[in-house]
């Protein structure tokens, strides 16, 4: 009974990682994307160049905070 118990906790940790790497991985992808989407936009239209790229800055931020406590929420997992 022991075993199985470890084995459980041993697999949560496992399914924990897992899953801060993957909402740290889908950060950058989408990162990635609104960054590629955000110049392609400049090239179109230089002109509003600057709002472009404030809001391409508040995208990534938000993208930026999901994926920070989707890992917080793994780690905590971990703890918990």
């Amino acid at each position: 009974m022991l075993s199985m118990i470890l084995a459980v906790e041993a697999l949560s940790a496992v399914a924990a990682c897992i899953g801060a790497g993957i909402a740290a991985l889908a950060a950058g992808i989408g990162i990635g994307k609104i960054g590629s989407s955000a110049m392609e936009a400049i090239a179109r239209q230089p002109e509003s160049a600057g709002d472009i790229r404030s809001n391409m800055i508040v995208i990534a931020a938000l993208v930026e905070g999901v994926s920070l406590f989707a890992v917080i929420v793994c780690i905590l997992a971990l703890f918990v």
